[in-house]
């Protein structure tokens, strides 16, 4: 048999366990293993480049940070304070606190950057509440996997730490360009949560009340002040964001540390109801003891064991296919489509199928490096490709059959998989009209960055942030 065929073969080989249900990371090894044997490579080669993508990657130092920050906050209790704000700020709609899970998503992941982590933290806390506020449990589940996939656009983000170490950009500017289109994710998922909540009368509705919005505002301070310090310390340049990961994990260690015995002290309990504690308790989260370190550590670690291996067979598996002609064929296929948006929206499409079968990690390896250039040859502008690609691959979380987030959903809150669909649809339109704003509004993805509309136009905010610059 020729090569083609063999790889052919390997190919509906892999497929198939894939569908078995095989990690992704071994289908990609398999794949990557045959077609070495096919192609005469040598498993040294292999190897070397496995071993080379992290002696040359210094920007992936800060993935193992930020998902240890996400998992620092959980335990501390940090999250859950985020959610109670932005419960008492949404509690009086219809809809509230499914529209407030779906706000604490988008603060924890200004945090954590990541999307898995995102859903699987609020909705285990969440999840409960809203089945006894009266919400239906699949609608639930289905919030908090689409409030996750602005885990990876608000910044900080883990994939665009790989983005911008792939692509040779400024990974701060690919974090600040996540903020708006990030926030507008968030937005169109609340007013799509607000109609279907609305149209169903779920949810029981809470009495705005000022005080409990300070009061929750109060005790979500940490949080507050740990997004600030990663964002203005990476917009105004006093740290890289592997230095701002390592920042925030000091603070978080440092926080959790110390306020376990001040809570102690004050007597103050998690499951306590926020109108029953002092303004004093509010202050302080509930913390965690040096001896719960390690674990929070080998967790995480755990985390970044399954991702760091898939971004090295991937960036493998990359150069088997720039060797098969997989680059060219993918390239003039998109190229002929011809102008600007005719080859912008065809991209588009390539990223949407690729995310409903593979997790973002390697659609962004394998996919990013060929579309990129193209789109920047139609004059595209590399860190506005890398939001309106990013969206898309993100969007991939919530659709099938692959939807990431969909079997975290259904992991933490035990509602099946399969029951989660009819629901996580009615917020995937929300994410494609923004994702569609987003391609066709280049100023959204810009609007932060020098010579972008906010940045001119708002001096004040600007030099705030650049004052200790």
């Amino acid at each position: 048999m020729t090569d083609g065929t063999w790889i052919t073969l390997i190919s509906l080989a892999v497929t198939v366990l894939f569908m078995l249900g095989t990690p992704v990371l071994l289908v990609i090894f398999y794949w990557v293993v045959g077609c070495s044997f096919v192609m005469g490579l040598t498993l040294d080669n292999a190897g070397a480049e496995l071993l080379n993508v992290f002696n040359k990657g210094f920007a992936l130092l800060a993935m193992p940070l930020f998902i240890l920050t996400g998992d620092l906050i959980n335990k501390s209790g940090i999250a859950r304070r985020l959610s109670d704000f932005a419960y008492a700020c949404l509690g009086w709609m219809r809809g509230g606190l499914a529209m407030a899970s779906i706000g604490a998503c988008g603060l924890f992941a200004a945090i954590s950057g990541s999307n898995s982590a995102t859903t699987a933290t609020i909705g285990s806390m969440l999840h409960p509440e809203m089945v006894k506020g009266g919400y239906d449990e699949r609608f639930s589940a289905a919030t908090a996997a689409a409030g996750g996939t602005v885990g990876i656009i608000i910044p900080p983000s883990i994939i665009f730490i790989v983005y911008g170490f792939l692509m040779n950009l400024p990974i701060s500017d690919l974090f600040i360009a996540g903020i708006v289109p990030g926030s507008l994710m968030v937005l169109a998922m609340m007013l799509a949560c607000f109609i279907i909540c609305t149209v169903n009368k779920w949810g029981f509705l809470i009495m705005l009340s000022p005080w409990r919005v300070f009061k929750t505002a109060v005790g979500a301070w940490l949080g507050f002040f740990a997004i600030g310090l990663v964002l203005w310390g990476i917009y105004t340049g006093k740290f890289s964001p592997t230095e701002a990961a390592g920042v925030t994990v000091g603070f978080c260690i440092i926080v959790g540390v110390l306020s376990w015995p001040l809570n102690k002290m004050m007597g103050s309990k998690p499951d306590t109801p926020v109108e029953e504690k002092s303004l004093a308790s509010m202050v302080v989260v509930e913390g965690f003891t040096p001896l719960d370190i390690p674990s929070i550590v080998v967790r995480s670690a755990q985390i970044t064991g399954i991702l760091a291996p898939l971004i090295a067979v991937s960036v493998v598996m990359q150069q088997i296919l720039s060797l098969l002609g997989a680059q060219s064929v993918i390239g003039g296929f998109v190229t002929g489509m011809g102008g600007y948006y005719p080859v912008l929206f065809t991209a588009m499409a390539i990223v949407f199928v690729a995310g409903m079968i593979l997790e973002s990690l390697p659609v962004t390896i394998i996919l990013a490096p060929i579309l990129a250039p193209i789109a920047h040859s139609v004059g595209v502008d590399p860190i506005q490709f890398a939001v309106i690609f990013l969206v898309g691959a993100s969007i991939g979380f919530i659709t099938p059959p692959y939807g990431l987030n969909l079997y975290v959903a259904s992991g933490v809150t035990g509602v099946p998989y399969f029951r989660l669909l009819r629901y996580a649809t009615m917020y995937l339109g929300s994410l494609v009209a923004v994702w569609i704003a987003v391609a066709y509004f280049p100023s959204l993805s810009k609007t932060l960055l020098p010579g972008g509309f906010l940045y001119e136009h708002i001096p004040i905010w600007i030099g705030a942030l650049t004052f200790w610059n």
